[in-house]
């Protein structure tokens, strides 16, 4: 592998042609995907246990430190999920976190043919300074004092200088590869949420769509010269004009909540067939707050949304128990409402239901 290669498969490891390759191999081994174990699925591929806690990740990390109120709500979830997984606890991490596992794996191949070339090329440009005492790439004093100070009680001998750079480099790289999870719970959401649905049974007249153009979905036109062109997280197209577009959001951020509304209008504008088209919103979020936010939002005389959908509501409200803040009860009132929907609920109507049971 020349250096050029193994740049390009480590910077391609979760790229978008790489997720195709995981999720088929994924799905491959997987059995029959349902609207009633596609969550399953979804939170095998993706949802992964946070470092700092050693809990499954459902809220923002800084939040859910031991002794802040999202750490008990984050004990409860990772209890309620491991049991639905059929998994000890301490076992959870071993049944999730699937994509991220298999890309890291890819980039650690990656990165050994990159180091190798590297480490040949380095030794070339130090020739020229050597016996002069140059650092050593890979030095990191600091956290090699940090290492020796606490394993010193189990240390029999001073470890070797070259393997305290080679640990300082593992540490690296296990960072950089934590970093790409942000794109991997983004498009990887995406790409899971279209795996899953195109496996469906009683899916055939349906044609599913991860990032598509939105101008190349039927009834849609593209936007004016000196507008950029809009995709849409996931389209589901069929017959008698049915469109659903699908806004994909692992959480929502106050950022994201805007673009809702940024993004319904732009539809709306570009809309060229003149007939309704479904607005659905699909997130793992667990704020109260936000999800009733979500509910709720209008726009003109009608819901802005077409259906709100959580990944599993049961989950949310294992995390929230019996001591829920004033938006959590209100948010208890949506689900058992259907406002706020599961996503087995509404995969069962993606594959059932008529253009018009689905609008507004």
């Amino acid at each position: 592998m020349n250096g050029k290669t193994g740049a390009a498969e480590f910077a391609r490891a979760f790229g978008s042609e790489s997720r195709r390759q995981m999720l088929e191999e994924y799905f491959a081994a997987a059995g029959a995907v349902t609207p009633e174990n596609a969550w399953q699925h979804v939170y095998r591929l993706l949802l992964w246990i946070d470092r700092t806690t050693g809990l499954a990740h459902c809220y923002e990390s800084d939040k859910a430190q031991p002794g802040r109120p999202w750490y008990r709500r984050s004990l409860a979830f990772h209890d309620w999920v491991s049991g639905e997984l059929g998994c000890e606890p301490g076992q959870l991490g071993a049944s999730i976190d699937w994509l991220f596992e298999r890309g890291t794996e890819r980039m650690a191949r990656a990165l050994t043919g990159i180091e190798q070339r590297r480490s040949q090329l380095a030794a070339e440009q130090r020739r020229p300074y050597e016996g002069r005492g140059f650092p050593e790439p890979g030095d990191n004093p600091a956290l090699g004092h940090v290492v020796r100070e606490e394993l010193e009680p189990y240390l029999t001998t001073e470890p070797p200088p070259e393997v305290m750079r080679r640990l300082a480099r593992r540490i690296r790289a296990h960072f950089t590869q934590e970093n790409k999870r942000k794109n991997l719970v983004g498009e990887g959401f995406e790409d899971a949420l279209a795996s899953v649905i195109e496996r469906l049974p009683g899916i055939a007249d349906l044609s599913v769509h991860a990032r598509p153009l939105l101008h190349a979905l039927p009834g849609f036109r593209p936007p004016p010269g000196n507008e950029k062109p809009r995709r849409v997280d996931v389209a589901v197209v069929g017959p008698q004009d049915r469109r659903v577009l699908v806004s994909a959001k692992w959480s929502v951020r106050a950022d994201r909540e805007e673009q809702f509304g940024v993004d319904f209008e732009a539809y709306a504008r570009l809309d060229d067939a003149g007939r309704d088209f479904a607005f659905v919103l699909v997130t793992n979020e667990f704020d109260a707050a936000r999800l009733v936010a979500a509910c709720e939002r209008r726009r003109q005389n009608a819901a802005l949304f077409s259906s709100v959908v959580h990944v599993n509501p049961a989950g949310v409200l294992a995390a929230y128990g019996t001591d829920p803040r004033r938006s959590a009860s209100k948010l208890a009132e949506h689900i058992t409402g259907y406002r706020l929907t599961s996503l087995a609920h509404w995969l069962s109507g993606l594959t059932t239901a008529t253009p018009s049971t689905e609008q507004r």
